[in-house]
Order: structure tokens, then C-alpha cells, then sequence
């Protein structure tokens, strides 16, 4: 089904697709130069739909043009950090609460799979970090709630700028397992305001690290 939607495509709509998918899966990096040749090659496009990609990236506010250089992906400040992760916790404490009031136990299986998945990933970064990515969009989803989905979308732009993944050691990946399981306990026995709680605490954490990694 994906092939065949990707098929109706335009050759721009594609290469955006493509480009925004390489961002989110960390082949490129806040920072990295996007030049077009390259970026063409890499994925198999010509320079033309690349070069509509590009400028549709920077209208998200994902890639800024500079002089002389070019495209280039936008690396955040620290202080767009905190805010962004202020933003964060709004809305995955609300989410995790309407998630404890609205969640099926097929949904809380997910999220119990995917978090044993985190779990095994102790030596696998990409894969710990892109199951951890799905694990919240897990949670969004059992809301209920398009308005709520549709904010996190929103953010998943300002999302892909934070940069490599902090899942980067086993004790971190083990921090994040066990705020994760508090999260889906508190959303199995419909407890909103802890699932709230968790959900708040462990992105306070994600934040302290992240800090902490930009200042080394």
C-alpha cells in the first residue's frame, strides 16, 4: 500500500518524502550541509525535485539557506531546547492522561512490546531510538483524540533538529525501559493523573541528558 501511494506521488512530493524520512531516521544531522548533487544521489532523485524538497524543508523551519553555503539543516540553541521540551511535556503528560482514560488493552500490549523491544536494544542505538519514537507516537494514538495528534505533528519537525539520540549506553536505555513501564502501568489501571506524572517525569529526565550531552 505504501509503494502504490508513494507511485501517485510528484517527483517533488517524493523527494520531500524521502528527505524528511533520511532527517527522522538521523542520516543527516543538524548542522550537515544539503547540497544538491549529493542529497540527489543519495536518494535516487534528480537535482530538480531535490531542490523543491529543500525549499519546502525550509519553509517547515527545518533547513535554513546560507550565504555562500547553501541549504543546511538548523541546529538548535539551548534555549530552543528547554522550550521545546516545555512543549514536550504539555503535550505527552496530556496525551499519557488521555491515554490512561481511553486505551484498549490491544493498544497497552503495543506499548508493553515495543518498550521490551527498548529494553533488548542495548546494543543497537538506531533501532533503540526509532522504536522509542514509536512508542510515543503509540501513545498519542490511543487518545483518541485528532486535534491532540495533530500538535504532535507539528512538533515532530522541531523534533528531528534535537540532533543524534540520547539512547546512546545501556544505562540510559535502561532508565528509559523503566520510565516507560510506569507510563503503561499507570495507563493499564487508568490511573490519569500518574500516568500524567510519568509521563512529565521522564521527559524532565530526557531534558537533564540532553543538557548534559550538549554541554560536553
Amino acid at each position: 500500500m505504501e509503494n502504490a501511494e508513494l507511485q501517485d506521488l510528484s517527483q517533488g512530493e517524493l523527494a520531500y518524502r524521502r528527505l524528511h524520512k533520511a532527517l527522522r531516521d538521523g542520516l543527516f544531522q543538524p548542522g550537515d550541509r544539503l547540497r544538491e548533487v549529493d542529497v540527489a544521489a543519495q536518494l535516487s532523485l534528480s537535482r530538480t525535485p531535490v531542490r523543491e524538497a529543500l525549499r519546502k524543508l525550509e519553509s517547515d523551519g527545518i533547513v535554513e539557506h546560507r550565504a555562500r553555503i547553501g541549504a543546511v539543516i538548523r541546529r538548535l540553541t539551548q534555549t530552543e531546547v528547554v522550550e521545546l521540551y516545555e512543549m514536550r511535556v504539555v503535550l505527552e503528560r496530556t496525551a499519557a492522561e488521555m491515554a490512561a482514560k481511553h486505551a484498549i488493552p490491544a493498544e497497552i500490549d503495543v506499548l508493553e512490546h515495543l518498550n521490551a523491544r527498548i529494553g533488548e536494544a542495548t546494543n543497537d542505538v538506531p533501532t533503540a531510538s526509532a522504536v522509542n519514537q514509536d512508542f510515543h507516537r503509540s501513545i498519542y494514538l490511543a487518545t483518541r483524540n485528532r486535534f491532540l495528534l495533530e500538535s504532535a505533528r507539528a512538533l515532530n519537525n522541531a523534533l528531528m533538529l534535537l540532533g543524534p539520540t540520547t539512547l546512546a549506553d545501556e544505562a540510559r536505555i535502561k532508565t528509559v525501559y523503566a520510565q516507560h513501564a510506569r507510563i503503561i502501568e499507570a495507563i493499564r489501571i487508568g490511573d490519569v493523573s500518574g500516568a500524567g506524572e510519568a509521563a512529565e517525569s521522564h521527559l524532565q529526565t530526557s531534558l537533564r541528558h540532553r543538557l548534559k550531552v550538549m554541554s560536553t
